[in-house]
Formats: structure tokens, sequence, C-alpha cells
């Protein structure tokens, strides 16, 4: 291994080498210098330079591979100190794959023209022999090979720096941009398989977030920055899958943006969701899913005249026309075998409902209420609400495709409109069936082909009506049944079936007989019940009695109601407080978990730069083994030129080691292995030489060989042709005696033919009949089972019904049951509020009383301390520990004395309480502190006053005025 070079010294020596064309030589050197251990110690000021050169020179040589390396290492150095020199550098990498993309193009156009000699010959002699060859043209064939490399080179490129950006907050805005510098590198040059594994790759990247997320530097999707960057790639992505027509890959990608928007806290802008609807309205229209391809436009819709006040009235009238008729062309009966409604799962129908923002599947009727509610009527082209009123409103079976044929041939003239008209002839034909429905029982079908008559190549037959019929008898949306005998068509009505919307929808004549037979009791239950409400004043009485004893019964619930809204106020309040609460926890929790975080990132810091130091000292300990190693390479060198004999000098013993010694000795054996093959070469032209002086004598001998094989030839021919010949004419003859013999059977033949024929008609007729006899058997037990079914059913309806009063009648015993506890509740709750009002009231008084005692005791003291002869000294206080005032033992001794000589007796102390019952407030200063109470607050010592002596302190027990030495003293005192 070399020795570690300091930067500069590299750089100066790889300017060297380019001055003088190696190239390689030279990103070998600045290669070995960003790879190894020690760069990680080298400033980024002296290592920047360097990594420009080397991208400089993998762009120039295409050396993607080592590029990739480079860059990866780089990144690793830089990615914790400094942001902007990786940027720098990958931006170069980019900005020069981009210019060798560009100059290849221009040196291939100028090949392309300087190959055209004459610009008026059309083609050349060399050109047509040569596109007999190939198959390529010329300027193919110049872009396969001088364009076609830096294409590839410029994609790996980009494929390298999107690997090296990935999952790095602090390098995200660098990946978003080149991702878009990657797709707009697809779109440029129509790149589709390479547009596929662009999605995949962005896909995968995002998808690994979430595993990657311990990582430093990792990418946090909460953060709107980071999001907002996401979602602006993703409808990059979008946009261009839409331009390159993968609707498989724009599909994806509308899904990543749902689920990004799902993740996100706010909604995109308004024009990035137009972009959005957009590109969902030519998905679902390329899938033939012309549902939810009318919801798409519905949204855009409603979103850009909602959001763009700006609009032109051309434009909206364009959006109003596409959102109309995108809901009128949904077919109502589908032409498929596997439609959407009938094959696709439910998830699948929710899922597309999600990516269009809506809580449930849409369904024609309602995009169409939709769109009327939204007045689109008045902004769509005139023809288009005219083909509005003839599908939706008016009623016209005879003239329905006469009147819209006009129509549609306006519409087959506007390219933006013309991939309607499909559709649209599939619901003029559902319509024309549902109006004839309602006017006739039996048609022919040659006049339902007139009436369904329209141009080429929308124009149908009865093989296609046919098939349209049966489709729409299998969904059940039809009821029609086809005669082939009489070629017509009858359309039957079943009195008991299931209401069907898609049959009804549409222009309605007169109500079906099966809706008069469905609504017979509800009509009949209206009209005796109109009839007793007018024979019979008392329900009209009796009804107005109910409600007003329903108000009265309001107002006496109204204050209760008031009362539980303002007690539901108060708790909502309380929640509310309660989620601010935990809103404001939740912030100082993200807080204090980004603290860690740094501080995490701090401690890995610190274990990356022992790390570092750790490597130094192996890259230090690994240079004094390579020096050891040297030292024995110098030994093997003496060795190997004593021995071998190979002429080597000092210079050469200095700066090789083992392994170039091994080197020179395998370079002495090839040496030795170039002349034997130089003598073998020498062989080899010896025997070429032969070899042609033996074919020079062979060439006589071949032309008389040649002339003996054509007279062989010649005469097998002949003899070929004879045989053949003969052969043919006795076949022939053959055929002759054999066509005689078997027209005398002729006639016999066809006898029995006839004969066969007559049997087997005889046999089917017999199957027919044993099939119908069948069919009737089995239509009578079906009519019987149907029966059975049927008397089930109104059993088990009268069961459940019979069930549901019992449930009714159980719950309002409950609710009696539960309105009797509320009201003992209540009573029970009013009356403890009393006795605690009435025990208030009590206690308030005791304490009123024990403040008038104290307020008598403080007047008798005051009154005996003003009447005394001699006036006592007040003692002297010292503060206490606890923050109020405490006489010494000295000064009580002294108080007491002098109390004693003026004739004072000591005032008696209140009682004390017992230790359970109730003390005002007053009382309970003197009360000693509990083990449990917590400390009492120290507040600060008031100022002494001259003029108003302090009050002397009453004692805590007993009578005494202080400890058992005052008590004594008091005692001597008195005798």
């Amino acid at each position: 291994m070399a020795p570690f070079a300091k930067p500069e010294s590299v750089l100066r020596r790889a300017d060297e080498l380019i001055a003088v064309g190696q190239h390689a030589a030279a990103l070998e050197a600045l290669h070995d210098v960003i790879i190894s251990k020690r760069s990680r110690s080298v400033p980024l000021v002296s290592l920047e330079p360097i990594m420009l050169k080397f991208v400089e020179l993998c762009v120039s040589l295409r050396k993607g591979k080592i590029a990739k390396e480079g860059l990866h290492q780089y990144k690793n150095i830089s990615q914790n100190t400094s942001i902007a020199t990786i940027e720098l550098v990958i931006r170069k990498f980019i900005q020069l794959s981009e210019e060798k993309v560009q100059e290849a193009q221009a040196k291939a156009d100028q090949i392309t023209l300087d190959g055209l000699d004459d610009l008026e010959a059309t083609e050349t002699p060399e050109s047509i022999l040569l596109s007999t060859v190939s198959g390529e043209q010329n300027k193919d064939r110049t872009d396969r090979a001088v364009v076609t490399p830096w294409l590839k080179f410029l994609w790996e490129a980009y494929r390298t720096v999107l690997d090296i950006l990935r999952n790095n907050a602090r390098l995200e805005a660098l990946y978003q941009t080149t991702a878009h510098q990657a797709f707009q590198f697809c779109l440029k040059y129509t790149r589709k398989t390479e547009f596929r594994r662009l999605c995949d790759l962005l896909r995968n990247h995002l998808q690994n977030i979430a595993k990657y997320a311990h990582q430093p530097h990792s990418i946090n999707l909460n953060e709107p920055e980071s999001l907002q960057r996401h979602l602006d790639t993703r409808f990059q992505q979008l946009n261009g899958a839409a331009e390159l027509e993968l609707w498989q890959e724009a599909f994806r990608s509308v899904e990543d943006i749902h689920n990004l928007m799902t993740m996100s806290k706010k909604m995109p802008k308004p024009f990035m969701m137009a972009n959005y609807y957009e590109k969902l309205t030519k998905i679902f229209m390329v899938s033939d899913n012309y549902l939810f391809h009318a919801a798409a436009w519905n949204k855009y819709y409603t979103l850009v005249k909602t959001q763009n006040k700006s609009v032109t009235d051309e434009e909206q009238t364009r959006m109003a026309s596409l959102a109309l008729l995108s809901a009128l062309a949904i077919p109502v009966v589908s032409s498929k075998d596997t439609g959407y409604e009938v094959d696709e799962s439910k998830n699948k129908s929710h899922r597309l409902a999600a990516l269009l923002g809506l809580n449930r599947s849409p369904n024609r009727a309602g995009l169409l209420k939709e769109a009327l509610s939204k007045n689109i009527l008045k902004h769509v082209r005139p023809e288009l609400r005219e083909l509005y009123n003839i599908l939706e409103v008016q009623f016209h079976p005879l003239s329905i495709c006469k009147k819209i044929e006009p129509i549609m041939t306006k519409l087959t003239e506007d390219p933006e409109l013309v991939k309607y008209v499909k559709p649209l002839h599939q619901v003029i034909l559902t319509r024309l069936f549902q109006q004839l429905s309602q006017v006739y029982t039996t048609v022919k079908l040659d006049f339902v082909i007139q009436l369904a008559s329209f141009a080429a190549p929308f124009n149908y037959d009865s093989a296609t009506i046919e098939k349209f019929i049966m489709q729409g008898c299998k969904k059940g949306e039809l009821s029609i049944r086809i005669d082939h005998a009489t070629q017509s068509l009858t359309f039957e009505t079943d009195l008991f079936a299931v209401d069907n919307k898609t049959v009804t929808d549409g222009p309605v004549l007169q109500s079906l007989p099966a809706d008069l037979m469905r609504t017979q009791l509800t009509r009949l239950a209206t009209c005796l019940n109109t009839t007793v409400t007018m024979i019979s004043p008392e329900i009209v009485e009796a009804k107005k009695e109910a409600k007003k004893a329903a108000f009265m019964k309001a107002l006496v619930g109204m204050q209760e109601e008031h009362k539980l809204a303002l007690e539901r106020k108060a708790i909502i309040e309380r929640k509310k407080e309660l989620i601010e609460t935990m809103l404001a926890r939740k912030e100082k929790e993200e807080a204090r978990e980004k603290a860690l975080r740094i501080q995490a990132e701090q401690e890995a810091l610190k274990v990356r730069l022992a790390e570092e130091r750790r490597k130094r000292e192996e890259d230090r300990i690994r240079a004094e083994q390579d020096a050891i190693r040297k030292t024995e390479s110098l030994k093997l060198a003496e060795s190997l030129k004593n021995k071998v004999g190979v002429e080597l000098n000092d210079e050469d013993l200095d700066n090789l080691d083992k392994d170039k010694l091994v080197a020179i000795q395998i370079k002495q054996l090839e040496k030795e292995k170039s002349e034997m093959a130089t003598r073998t070469k020498a062989i080899g032209k010896r025997l070429d030489h032969v070899e042609r002086a033996m074919r020079l004598e062979e060439r006589p001998l071949l032309a008389k060989d040649y002339e003996r094989q054509q007279r062989a030839d010649r005469v097998y021919h002949e003899a070929a042709v004879k045989a053949h010949h003969e052969a043919a004419a006795a076949k022939h003859a053959h055929e002759l005696m054999l066509k005689k013999r078997m027209i005398k059977i002729l006639d016999d033949y066809r006898q029995t033919r006839q004969e066969m024929e007559e049997r087997r008609q005889e046999e089917f007729a017999q199957r027919r009949e044993a099939a119908r006899i069948r069919i009737e058997e089995e239509k009578a037990r079906r009519i019987q089972l149907y029966r059975e079914r049927k008397a089930e059913n109104e059993a088990r309806k009268i069961r459940e019904e019979k069930e549901r009063a019992e449930r009714e009648a159980e719950a309002a015993r409950r609710a009696e049951e539960e309105e009797k506890r509320r009201a003992e509740r209540a009573a029970q709750a009013a009356k403890e509020r009393a006795e605690y009002e009435e025990e208030r009231r009590k206690l308030d008084a005791m304490a009123a009383k024990q403040r008038e005692k104290d307020a008598a005791i403080e007047a008798r003291l005051s009154g005996s301390r003003t009447g005394s002869a001699a006036p006592v000294t007040p003692p002297r206080f010292v503060p206490s520990s606890s923050g109020g005032e405490k006489p010494s033992w000295r000064e009580r001794v002294a108080a007491k004395e002098a109390a004693a000589a003026a004739g004072e007796a000591a005032p008696a102390p209140a009682p004390a309480a017992p230790t359970g019952a109730y003390r005002p407030p007053g009382s309970r200063a003197t009360e000693p502190p509990r083990r449990d109470a917590p400390p009492p607050r120290r507040e600060p010592a008031p100022a002494p006053q001259a003029e108003e002596p302090a009050p002397t302190r009453r004692p805590l027990f007993g009578n005494a005025t202080g400890g058992w030495r005052e008590r004594e003293a008091a005692k001597k005192t008195q005798q």
C-alpha cells in the first residue's frame, strides 16, 4: 500500500498527469486519497478541490462505479460538518454528466450532416447495400454509437445520487431536486422503462424511511416541510406518468399522493388538488371506468369553480360540459360481461372512492343530481343541455334516436368529446328499451332496429341488440323475452319483482304494474285513514289534546333540559381544558425528546471522534508494519538477485516490495513464453506455405471432377422423370376402375341415408316431447316451492313483529323505572343539601358565640391594664423559629412578679375545645400543628410600633403563663 500523501501534493500530481494525457492514472491517485481512512482527518477545505477534480475525471472517463464509491465516502466524511460541500460536489457531478450528453448529441448531429455528400441524392449504392444488411438508419446507428453510452452514464449518475442522498433530512432538498431532474430526463428522451424504475426506486426509499428512523439525520414525515417536498415530487411523478401515458404507474402515483395527504395535517394547495383530480379523470377514462371518471370530473369542476374566481367563461363552459357529459355517459347497463359493479370487490370500490375523498361509492343518479344542484345546465353547451333533456326529462321512445343523432354528429366533430360517443350510445339504447317497456307489451325486432338506427360505425343489427338485451336481463336491469320464431320482443312485468332503481331511472310515462302492486296496501291504508278522520271528529280532538299534553310536558322538562345543557357545557369546557393541557404536555414531551435526540447526537459525535482517534492509532501501527514488511522485501530481493539471476540495481531494491519482486519473476516467465510463441508462429507460417503449394497442384483436377459429376447427375435426372410419369399413369388407370365400381351402389347408398335420417328425426321428436314434459314438471315444482317460501316469509314477518312489540314494551318499562330512580336521586340530593345547610348554620352560630367570648376576655384584660397604679412594663420578645414571637423565661418571671406586686391576677384562659369538636376559625391559631400537616408558610414579621406594645401570648395548656419554673415562682410570691 502506498504511503498517504498530502491532499495538495496529490492534487498537484493529478494535474501533472492530466497535462501529459494520463487521465486514468490521475483518477487512480485521487481515488486512493479519497477512500483512505486517513482522509477523514483531512480538513474539508483541502478535500473539496480533490473531490471536484475526482468527479470531473470520473465523468470524462465514464467511471460510474468509482464515482459512486468516492461520493459515498465523501458524504460519510462531511455530512456531520458541512452540507454545502456535498451539494456542491453532487451538483457538479450532475452538471458535467448533462453537458457530456449535450456534447454527444451535437457530435452525432454533426456526424450525420458530414455523412451527406450530396443533398440532392436520396440514396447511394452504399446506403442501399447497407440497408439490405441492416434495418437501422444512419442516424440511429450514430446515436447508438455516440449518444447512448452517455445517456446510460447520465441515468446511472441520477440513480447514484438518489441512492447517496436517501434517508437524510439534511440532504432532503437536494434529493428532491435530483428526483425532479431525473423525471425531466425521462420525459425529454421518452424513457418509459427508466421512468418506471425511477418510480419504484423513489417508492422504495419512501417505504424505508420508517425502517431507518432510529439513525441520525433521519427523515421525519411528521414535519410539514418534509411532507410537502415529498408531495411535490409525487405530483411531478404523476405529471410525468400522464405525459408518457404510463397509466398504471400514474395510478400508483395517485395512491402514493393519497397516502401522503392522509399523513399530512393540512390539505395541499388548491392548484395541486386540481392537477390531482384532472389526472384521475384521464386514468379512469383509459381504464373505461366511466363511473369514477365522472366522479373525478365532478370533483375537479367543483374545486376549480370554488377556488379559481378568475376562470374565463369559455373555460367554465368546457369544464361544465365535460362534467355533465361524463355523468350522462355512465352506462345504465354495462356492455361488458365482467362489469365493474359486478365482479370487482367492495374493497376496491371503497379504495377508489377514498382516492376521490368520497365516503362511499358514487352512482349515476347521485352524480347527475349533484351536478344539477350546482346549476351546471346554465353553463354547458346548448346541444348538451338538449341531450340531457332528451335522455333524462322527455319521454319519446319512437323518436329518441332521431333527435339525438344530430347531437352525436356534433360530438364526433369535437376531439375532446368524441370519446363519450360510444358509452352514450349504450345509454341511448337502454333508455329506448325502458321507454318502450312502458308503452308496448310486444314489438317486432325489425321495428326496434329501425328505431335504433345510427350512423356507422354505431349502427345496430339484430345480433348486437340481442346481446345487449341478454346482458341487461342477466344483471336484472331489463325484463325482456326474445321470440326467434316470430322475431319479436316481449316486455315482461313481474308483479312481485323487487324494486330496481336502475330500471325506473329516467323519464316515466306511467307507473308500472309492479309499482302498483307494491304500493296497493299503502294507498289503501292512506284512503281508510282519511275516511276515518273525516267521519270521526273525536280523533281530531284526541290529536289536539295529545298535542297540548306534549307541549305541557315539554314546558315541564325544559328546566331540567336547560340544567343538563349547562352541565354538558361545563363538561365540554373541562374536556377542552384537558385537551389543551394534554397538547401542552405533548409539546413539552416533544421538546424533551428533541433535546434528548440532540444530546444523543452529541454523544454519537463524541463516540465517532473516539473511533477516529482509534483508527488513527491503527493507521500508525499499520505504517510501522509496512516498514517492517519493506525490510523483509529487501531481504527477499537480495536472495532473489543471488538465486534467480535477475538484474536489480540499488534504486530498484529501495522502491520494490514483495509483490513487485514476484511480479518481476512473473515478467521473466512471460518473456520466455513470448519467445516460445514467436517460434510457434514461424512453424505455422511454414505449414501455410506447404498447404498453398498443395492447393495449386489440386486446382486442375477439380475441373475434371466437376464435369464427371455433371454427367452422372443428368443420367439420374432422366431416369427419375421417366419413373414418375409411369407411376402417375398407373395411378390414374386404377382410380378410373374404382369409380366405375362405385357408381353401381350409389342408389342403395342414398336410400339407406334417407332411412337413417327419418329414424333420427323420430328419435329427436320423442326426446323433445320428453324434455317438454320434464320442463312442465320442473315448473310446477318451482311454483310449489315459491308458495311454500312465501308462506314461511309471512310467518317469519308475523313472528318478528311480535318480538318487536315485546321489545318496545320492555324498553318502555325500563324507561319508566329509570325515571323513578332519577326522581328518588333528586329528592335524596335535596335532602342532603338541606341537612348540610342546617349544619353549617349551627357551626356559624357556635363560631359567633366563641368570637363574642374572646372579645369579652380581651376587653377585661385591657381594662385591668389601664386601671392599675403602676404600669406594667411589657416584656421583651424574641423572634421564634416559626416566624412568631416568644418571651424568654426570665422575662416571663419578671412580668409575673410585676403583676403580683400590682395586685393583678392572671386571667384564666379559655377552656380548650375537645379534640374532635368543631372550632371556629379564630381559635385555630392556638392549635398545635399536626404531624402530617404541611409546614406553615413563613410570613414577614411586622415592623414594631412605639405607640402600642405587643400583646402577651396566652398559654397553650392550663392556667400557667409559662413553664414549670414560672409556676413555682408564682406560688412562692403568693405565699
